[in-house]
């Protein structure tokens, strides 16, 4: 979180010597507090002074990447408790699990399954993030699973066992690839966060509570470890919600060092419903990985469908490119429609005319991706800008008509639309569903 003028003010030395260049103490630290200088420029800052306001000025949840490349995952670094009084930045890993101990044909449908499990929506590829390597006691098995695993899929890793013996050979073989470790808990603690040390890899942390994480996760952190995980291990998903809202509240508002990490809750689920509502709930509260147990399509497609919908910024709509496009194989005599460029709203529409198996150009107005009425009351889509879309197009170079279906919920911009564009206007359905019937019986003429 921002140090405010204040807080700077209170390690500064209060002399007002004006050796900094600033009349008093306050001024200078009124301007640290706006980035205009630097505590350096004060002569007379303690080292103590600097470092407590480093550590203050730090984040209340670290970052924690996990990962290498375009892939790479990162963590934490969340500022509120509600989306709403900011928002949230850094999206919920979902990780799904395989286990080391399968025989190599198991091994390659599971990879094969995995490769199933990314989605289309609205214009992006979403879906897993990880996969969870578990180890079945063979060392040797475990690295040799999980760098297949790795080459294959090119996803990071997270690297499941009960001993640091056990992740050794794994860890060494992978540690360019930054894996997340699992797990550091009391009775292997030491050994986990050297092996996470020597190598550089995040650490799991794995208490039973968030009070038991509040007593392990210093040690750790004093044997060197800085970026860790945060587990759990709540009997039922009433427990999923309180540890990790306790762990959240205690480190945003509380500003408790000892729980200011991200998190990890592995959802052992096997019902599909069950599974999904859980890792749901995980993910809105306030997961850093979510790890699977049941990773069926339908339920991976839940998850991340929950989650685009959380991590969604309400500011930021998700648009896509203003432009023309095709559905199926339009041509000269084909029909014309326009939309705005709110990926929710382009999608739907695509979808229905795709239904209607007319082959349709979709002209894209760009509204600054708002919706169709949203923008219309803006008048980021009114006759001007419809028909400026129309023009800068290159459409009139693909039909021999000039008619244009706009939707139902405008009609009242048909007319100037027709004067400053001049092409005839046809006032399509008010609902997207209404497409297919209005192509069906849709003429040039």
């Amino acid at each position: 979180m921002a140090l405010t003028a204040v807080d700077i003010f209170k390690h500064l030395p209060k002399t007002n010597c004006r050796d900094c260049g600033v009349p008093t103490c306050l001024a200078f630290a009124m301007k640290v507090a706006q980035k205009q200088t630097s505590l350096d420029q004060c002569p007379h800052v303690t080292d103590d002074a600097k470092a407590a306001l480093a550590g203050e000025s730090a984040p209340p949840i670290r970052l924690v990447a996990i990962g290498m490349g375009d892939k790479k995952l990162e963590i934490g670094q969340e500022v509120v408790l509600f989306r709403h009084e900011n928002t949230f930045h850094h999206p919920c890993g979902i990780a799904v699990v395989l286990d080391a101990g399968l025989d190599d044909g198991a091994i390659g449908e599971r990879l094969a399954h995995f490769r199933t499990l990314q989605f289309d929506r609205v214009g992006m590829t979403v879906g897993i993030n990880l996969v969870a390597v578990k180890g079945s006691g063979d060392a040797d098995r475990l690295a040799v699973v999980a760098k297949r695993a790795s080459d294959e899929i090119g996803l990071p890793l997270i690297l499941m066992g009960q001993a640091a013996d056990e992740l050794k050979p794994a860890v060494a073989a992978l540690a360019d690839r930054k894996p997340l470790i699992h797990a550091a808990t009391a009775d292997n603690a030491t050994a986990m966060a050297a092996l996470a040390k020597e190598h550089g890899c995040p650490l799991v942390v794995n208490a039973a509570d968030p009070a038991g994480l509040a007593e392990l996760t210093p040690k750790v952190v004093e044997a060197g470890v800085q970026n860790v995980v945060l587990a759990t291990e709540p009997a039922n998903t009433g427990d999923v919600l309180a540890h990790q809202t306790i762990i959240r509240r205690a480190a945003l508002t509380r500003k408790d060092r000892r729980l200011g990490y991200p998190t990890l809750v592995v959802v052992g689920e096997s019902d599909p419903l069950g599974a999904a509502t859980a890792g749901s709930l995980a993910i809105a509260k306030y997961a850093g990985i979510v790890v699977m147990a049941n990773d069926s399509r339908p339920t991976i497609l839940a998850l991340v469908t929950a989650r685009l919908n959380i991590y969604t910024d309400p500011q930021k709509p998700i648009q896509i490119e203003a432009k023309l496009y095709e559905v199926g194989t339009p041509g000269s005599d084909s029909p014309v429609l326009v939309t705005t460029n709110f990926s929710l709203t382009y999608f739907t529409v695509e979808g229905d005319v795709a239904s209607s198996k007319i082959p349709t150009w979709i002209v894209v107005v760009d509204t600054e991706g708002t919706s169709v009425l949203t923008a219309w009351a803006s008048e980021k889509f009114s006759a001007e800008t419809i028909a400026a879309a129309i023009k800068s197009s290159g459409v009139e170079d693909k039909v021999s008509h000039r008619k244009v279906v706009i939707p139902g919920g405008v009609a009242v911009l048909s007319g100037k639309l027709e004067d400053e564009s001049g092409w005839k206007v046809q006032v399509g359905s008010r609902e997207s569903s209404g497409i297919p019937a209005l192509l069906r019986s849709w003429s040039a003429n």
